[in-house]
């Protein structure tokens, strides 16, 4: 790779950067935003819920630790493109396979580095989330403008089917007296990994499966994923949750999931300004009184008012640097969710609890 071929990172407000090419040449668009861990890049990378976005590594140095196969939440990377300051092609783990550029071109990723993140990230955090495009072939501005005004706003965007899988798949002790039934909207596999760690047989289903399809596995309890794009677009998937809550059975929901869980209530999202990702998001869990710090990717949230307003929902969790909701139950059936992701891979463990608690409600 050229370290000196040049790249252009353009944002839907007009703002420019320019960087070196790292991944593959070419062009690619999707709505930015910033994740603030320090560690976890490819777990990140790999993570569905990211699809149809463009991720900027607040942190340094992205890639000096390399990749290797286990270090994933799915079979492919996800992000629609990577900016960073420092993409580090020379890792020093033993354990890596292959370098960051490498990984990218295999993946057909297009990145740029040599970016002033942090100012990037400042810059995200005044404007709020927007579409922008990378291209380390096309070198004109006003060409990048028109080809990023083709790019549809993720508001109002259903992403999940996209990104779920096409066939049923189990995973887990087949014996197990504890099956869950696992609706995809781009579940990560560490989340199934928490629940198969704890006995659990679990069959994971396409976002489109009915509940009919789901009965069949007779579960004792089903999961709502977590996933891309804009909640208020599925009302497919609203429609099944709320077949799936007649059924009395326990219901556990994360990121996606909670917001659907909300939906399935009568409760509205809404587009978050620039939304929450990163490692060390701090939640106080009402119930407890306790905090966790926790890790969280999502562009979406559930409207604060309504809840509170709604007499069949109780609000378990909140965010402590901004209020919003982080975790609802429901009074009059098995059902709760949390907007963060409890199964932290990367990330602090405070939230694991979650999982025992889904496994006891169904105990």
């Amino acid at each position: 790779m050229n370290k000196q071929a040049t790249a252009i990172l353009l944002l839907a407000d007009g703002t420019t950067y320019y960087g070196k090419a790292f991944g593959k040449t070419g062009t690619t668009t999707g709505e930015i935003c910033f994740n603030t861990g320090m560690t976890g890049y490819q777990e990140v990378f790999t993570d569905p819920s990211y699809y149809g976005q463009i991720v900027i590594m607040n942190n340094v140095h992205v890639g000096n630790y390399g990749v290797k196969e286990s270090d994933v939440e799915s079979a492919t990377v996800k992000i629609q493109g990577l900016i960073g300051r420092n993409l580090e092609e020379l890792y020093s783990r033993k354990q890596a396979k292959g370098s960051l550029d490498e990984y990218l071109k295999q993946n057909n990723i297009v990145s740029i580095e040599d970016v002033d993140t942090r100012a990037l990230v400042a810059h995200v955090r005044t404007k709020g989330a927007m579409n922008c495009i990378i291209s380390s072939e096309i070198l004109e501005v006003e060409q990048l403008k028109q080809e990023l005004a083709k790019v549809p706003s993720m508001d109002g965007l259903e992403l999940a089917s996209r990104v779920s899988t096409q066939e049923a798949y189990e995973q887990g002790d087949k014996s197990s007296p504890i099956k869950i039934a696992v609706i995809d909207y781009g579940v990560k596999q560490n989340i199934l990994t928490c629940m198969t760690s704890r006995g659990a047989h679990v069959k994971v289903f396409p976002a489109t499966a009915t509940l009919s399809d789901m009965k069949s596995f007779n579960p004792n309890g089903y999961f709502i994923s977590n996933g891309p794009g804009d909640p208020a677009a599925m009302d497919y998937a609203v429609d099944t949750l709320k077949e799936i809550l007649q059924e009395d059975k326990p219901v556990f929901g994360i990121c996606l999931g909670h917001q659907l869980l909300a939906l399935a209530n009568d409760i509205p999202t809404y587009k978050m300004h620039h939304g929450h990702r990163g490692l060390n998001h701090p939640v106080k869990n009402i119930i407890t009184g306790l905090c966790e710090i926790t890790t969280q990717n999502h562009g979406f949230g559930v409207d604060p008012e309504a809840v509170k307003s709604n007499s069949n929902i109780e609000i378990t969790h909140i965010n402590l640097n901004d209020d919003s909701i982080e975790g609802i139950r429901m009074k009059d059936k098995p059902a709760f969710s949390v907007q963060y992701h409890p199964e932290s891979f990367p990330g602090p463990h405070d939230s694991r609890y979650l999982f025992d608690d889904f496994i006891g409600m169904m105990k």
